[in-house]
């Protein structure tokens, strides 16, 4: 690779910077001086009697406590027991007050003598209980001293310099990977094969600058990947990194705002320092958004906002780049429309890489990466599974074949098949399926006409989304479910398909009403996207006659602490008749429908209570007047029973006992 800057990749990581001698010996003098000080005042405490006679008549007179003294190399020293006057003229002591009387060493076998002549209990100290009594009570202080060495010195070793524990602060946390750790390439990344495409020019930058400083271009200083949560803005950032093979500077934005003020400028310039030190290289920002907000919203507290100085710090250090630095800055957010315009300006964050959700042919190409991992069945049709998983990001397809698989192993099977990917699907997108809930049989009646009138209203309507299965097994928050299976991806939705997606909502409490004379709060969800989608008819999509080709949205980068509307009081009346009156016109339509095609709502219910799940094809056959024969849930049960409580053929001939077990649920 052609560095025209030097070959910088051949240098030696720099030493970590050691703590400096002069703390460690300034720590030791501290402790020697210290040490030094209280082996002094401990030596001459108490009170000096003056005269040997005086301390011996004391001695004799039983004044010393327990009648004893202790001779140690420099002094005798005793305790004052009691208060006896003696005949010595020196001022009398208190009561446990310590006394002492200073020897001379070659002295010292002649004072032994006078004592033992007497009859005085005495002891010899020859210093070494001395030093030990004052390294017991100085331990707590030689404790906290290495304590604070100890963190001065991992300090010093991670990086925190001279500064200390407070230097560390000001360091970058980022994560490096570098060129032999970066196993992603272009091969793993599937889907958004646009995205790929622009940013290609990045990594040839990357492996050959040379060719660009021939005719004098400027590469993009920063690109800037926008995209909705999970749709591989990372795995495209790592992948540049593989393919053009050089290192890969990580870090996410909250990472900059610390407690301190001004430790995230200090983290981005120290960022920065580091990734020109080993350019070429790759510095991928993710959830720039944390620290690249609009400026001067009128939020702030009044003081100084930490988040700003970091965003300015980006600004300068980005203004700084120059052409040889080969620093490629990659940014990734999911929310654009909230960072501030001069990240986004010129010579910074000047190129844009939408990375949307994949369609049709990226989620099939999608499941085919992430199925290798996996053992497939050879009849496993990948086509369908991304028919029925439109909106569906890559991540989401990515927890997809893991649960198949999961689901799969639990099955007790040798490899995924149709079945586990389309449970996979329906857990991930509505929830595990509650097949040992009981339910009540007027709730399961109630739930099965409630599904059947979305089934047969789908069913009828030309505009409305192919059915795929009904099912009345509690899955998730619902007590059933319609699934249908799109026979294409929806960039925008038209007005037929709006209209019947309304009436297909509308026809779970219209037939669930006309078989109970009841209603439930089962359509809860079907009340909330009917006004939904009225409401964006009204308000977004201009397909109200009354309100005509005006959007009524609020502005939603519009920042202020009180909300309001950029219409009347008048408007927002109609808003409201309009919203009311789609709403209102689709229930009407829902309910001709199915009176007029009743018999099929009965027909769907009756099976669903049956075999509690019904697949298109079966749907389709009610729908022509046809019957399905196969085994019921209650057929199941039975034979099931029967298999359970027949008696064991291996069993003793006298044993008439039938063999226990437990019946599976139904489902």
């Amino acid at each position: 690779m052609a560095n025209p800057t030097g070959d910088k990749n051949d240098k030696k990581t720099p030493p970590q910077p050691r703590m400096s001698r002069g703390i460690l010996s300034w720590m030791l003098i501290c402790f020697v001086l210290i040490m030094v000080w209280s082996m002094m005042n401990s030596a001459g405490s108490g009170n000096e009697i003056s005269s040997w006679n005086d301390f011996m008549t004391r001695a004799k007179a039983g004044q010393f406590e327990d009648n004893r003294v202790t001779v140690k190399d420099s002094e005798i020293t005793a305790v004052i027991g009691k208060d006896v006057k003696g005949d010595s003229k020196a001022t009398d002591f208190k009561v446990g007050e310590n006394v002492y009387f200073n020897v001379d060493g070659q002295n010292r076998q002649f004072y032994l003598e006078e004592l033992k002549a007497a009859g005085i209990d005495h002891r010899t100290d020859t210093g070494t209980g001395l030093f030990m009594t004052m390294l017991i009570s100085w331990a707590p202080m030689i404790f906290l001293l290495l304590l604070i060495f100890f963190f001065i010195s991992r300090s010093a070793r991670a990086g925190g310099g001279p500064g200390g524990m407070l230097g560390s602060f000001g360091k970058s946390k980022h994560r490096l990977a570098g060129k032999d750790s970066i196993k992603v390439t272009f091969d793993d990344v599937a889907g958004i094969q646009e995205a790929k495409d622009e940013v290609h020019e990045i990594i040839e930058f990357l492996k050959n600058p040379k060719k660009f400083a021939k005719i004098g271009g400027r590469i993009p200083r920063g690109v800037l990947l926008v995209g909705a949560p999970g749709c591989g803005k990372t795995l495209l950032a790592k992948a540049i990194a593989g393919e053009a093979d050089v290192p890969f500077f990580s870090i996410s934005g909250s990472d900059f705002v610390e407690m301190f003020v001004g430790v995230g400028a200090s983290r981005v310039r120290d960022l920065f320092k580091q990734a020109k030190e080993a350019s070429p290289c790759i510095i991928f920002l993710d959830e720039i958004d944390a620290v690249g907000r609009k400026r001067g919203s009128g939020f702030s507290s009044g003081g100084h906002d930490e988040r700003e100085q970091t965003l300015n710090a980006i600004l300068v250090e980005m203004d700084g780049f120059e052409a040889s630095d080969q620093v490629i800055m990659i940014a990734a957010t999911n929310r654009a429309d909230v960072l501030d315009p001069a990240l986004l300006r010129p010579g910074r964050f000047d190129r844009q890489v939408n990375v949307s959700l994949p369609d049709l042919e990226g989620r099939q190409a999608i499941l085919a990466v992430h199925a290798k991992k996996i053992k497939t069945s050879p009849n496993l049709d990948l086509a369908r599974v991304a028919r029925g998983t439109p909106m569906f990001s890559g991540a989401d397809l990515e927890a997809l074949i893991n649960e198949a698989a999961i689901i799969a192993t639990l099955a007790d099977k040798e490899f995924v098949d149709q079945l586990d990917m389309d449970e996979a699907r329906d857990k991930i997108r509505w929830g595990r399926a509650n097949k040992s809930r009981k339910i009540e049989e007027l709730e399961r009646v109630a739930t099965a006409y409630h599904e059947a009138g979305h089934a047969v209203v789908q069913h009828l309507l030309p505009h409305a989304d192919p059915i795929h299965k009904v099912t009345i097994i509690p899955r998730g928050e619902s007590g059933g479910a319609t699934f249908s299976l799109p026979e294409k991806d929806r960039y925008f939705y038209n007005r037929r398909f709006i209209e019947a997606s309304l009436r297909v909502l509308c026809g779970g409490r219209i037939a669930e009403k006309r078989k109970t004379g009841d209603i439930s709060s089962g359509a809860s969800m079907d009340i909330r996207m009917a006004t939904d989608y009225a409401r964006h008819m009204v308000l977004e999509w201009g397909m109200s006659d009354r309100l005509g080709f005006i959007n009524y949205t609020p502005d939603p980068n519009r920042e202020a602490i009180i909300s309001e509307r950029d219409y009347s009081q008048d408007t927002a009346r109609i808003i409201d008749e309009e919203i009311k009156r789609l709403i209102d016109m689709a229930f009407a339509e829902t309910e001709r429908l199915l009176d007029e095609n009743w018999e099929f709502v009965v027909g769907i219910a009756e099976n669903l209570l049956k075999y509690e799940t019904l697949q298109s094809d079966e749907i389709d056959a009610i729908m022509r007047g046809e019957s399905i024969d196969r085994a019921s849930i209650g057929d199941l049960l039975a034979e099931e029973s029967a298999t359970t409580n027949a008696p064991d053929p291996k069993s003793n001939a006298g044993d008439d006992e039938p063999a226990g077990g437990s019946i599976p649920s139904p489902a």
